[in-house]
């Protein structure tokens, strides 16, 4: 709290200054706006259900009901947080803006051309540049609302569900992947996944995952792993080479996601299973096969998006500054949850799921700060490694998570209600 009040003083210094940080309400870019909305009542509903109840439910109720529920109160949470700020401005309208991806799904008449082609409207201040959005991310985020709008799901609306559909799905994804990996001690594994769950439904970044490009990536995200947790320990070939492809594909709906190398590796390391990677790298090579036949090259593309990066917003956001105050919009994505898990999980022996999964997100996020391509923005960009901190719930004291839910519910809430964001 007190990263998150010293990025806000710095911030609003530097504006006096002269020297604005380029976020409004920095460190989150969101517009200072007090309000509630339609999805009030509801998102307060949520919240005091899964801290009253979500614990005792994760203890009695079968394994798959209890994924059942938390995957579809983690889809009311998200939703009745959008709804703060109503239907048209929560959800409707935040993918149809001059930037974002449907204001170039209209043009898309050809998919292979677009494919062959994408790499050259890269670059801005050309007639026919992308928008931010499509020109900072690989094709595949593109070719998702494309063929939404294909399939007759076009539209602002449409968009929004599906990014509030598939981010949800980490709140499963993450607890599933804990039970998966807990090895021999199958008693201690259920026990961590069971207390993962009410945290990974409550995750305070659900105010960015609905609606954003990026909710649905970290929901895509967290399911390739827990598909390639589950190849690799249940010897299973087509669980890996599905969590393979999906793998792949994330890599071609954002740059960035090349940072979940380390909870992959965390996942191989503490399977030590390798056959089954021969599966999962299959499924990648389907998958980085189809897009480089199609003409799109994945590392030219990443080069002129580190030059168009520059050539924005981004050259006028100081690094000395954001480069720490970074980590305080993390904070509000991930939650003060985070903080003592991951003490615990530094400190706890022995090597096990729930300590080197929040441990290798953790990993993540630190190289994308450093490498001064993520300045501003973070708490929706860094969603697909923020989601994995609830890894290591049961980190926590037992009679400490129901105080822990109160403020992860408390953080989402707040910054909801006190500030419009852009996502």
């Amino acid at each position: 709290m007190a990263l998150i009040g010293v990025a806000a003083l710095v911030g609003g210094l530097l504006y006096l200054a002269g020297h604005p940080v380029q976020a409004s309400a920095a460190p989150f870019y969101a517009q200072w706006v007090p309000h509630i909305g339609p999805g009030t009542p509801l998102a307060l509903l949520i919240a005091g259900l899964v801290i009253w109840h979500g614990q005792a439910l994760a203890t009695r109720l079968s394994w798959r009901s209890l994924l059942v529920a938390g995957y579809g109160t983690a889809v009311v949470w998200t939703l009745s947080l959008a709804l703060v700020d109503g239907w048209q401005r929560g959800l409707a309208g935040r993918l149809t803006t001059q930037p974002e991806y449907l204001h170039e799904v209209p043009g898309v008449t050809d998919v292979p051309a677009m494919l062959r082609g994408f790499a050259a409207r890269i670059l801005d201040f050309q007639p026919d540049s992308w928008t931010t959005h499509v020109s900072g991310h690989p094709p595949g985020a593109l070719l998702v609302f494309v063929g939404l709008d294909r399939v007759g799901l076009g539209g602002g609306g449409w968009a929004a569900m599906a990014c509030v559909l598939v981010g949800a799905a980490a709140a499963v994804a993450v607890p599933e992947t804990v039970r998966l990996l807990g090895g021999g001690n199958a008693s201690d594994a259920t026990e961590a996944a069971r207390a993962a769950v009410p945290f990974a439904v409550l995750f305070p970044g659900a105010v960015w995952v609905g609606a954003s490009a990026d909710g649905l990536f970290a929901g895509l995200a967290a399911v390739a792993v827990m598909l390639l947790a589950r190849g690799l320990t249940r010897r299973a070939p087509v669980a890996a080479f599905f969590g393979g492809v999906l793998l792949a594909f994330a890599l071609y709906l954002s740059y960035g996601l090349t940072l979940l190398a380390p909870i992959v590796l965390a996942v191989v390391f503490l399977t030590r299973r390798w056959r089954p990677l021969v599966f999962a790298a299959l499924g990648g090579g389907v998958v980085i096969t189809a897009f480089t036949a199609s003409g799109f090259w994945w590392w030219d593309g990443y080069q002129l998006v580190v030059e168009r990066y520059y050539q924005g917003v981004a050259s006028h956001r100081a690094y000395g500054y954001w480069v720490w105050a970074n980590l305080a919009a993390v904070v509000a994505s991930a939650g003060l949850a985070a903080a003592p898990i991951l003490r615990r999980a530094v400190l706890a022996r022995p090597v096990s799921a729930e300590r080197l999964l929040p441990i290798a997100a953790l990993v993540a996020i630190l190289a994308a700060d450093v490498s001064g391509l993520s300045k501003a923005e973070v708490e929706r960009i860094w969603l697909p490694f923020a989601v994995w901190f609830a890894a290591g719930a049961v980190l926590l004291p037992p009679r400490s998570r129901r105080g822990w839910l109160i403020v992860q519910a408390a953080m989402a809430l707040l910054v909801n209600h006190l500030l419009l964001t852009s996502w």
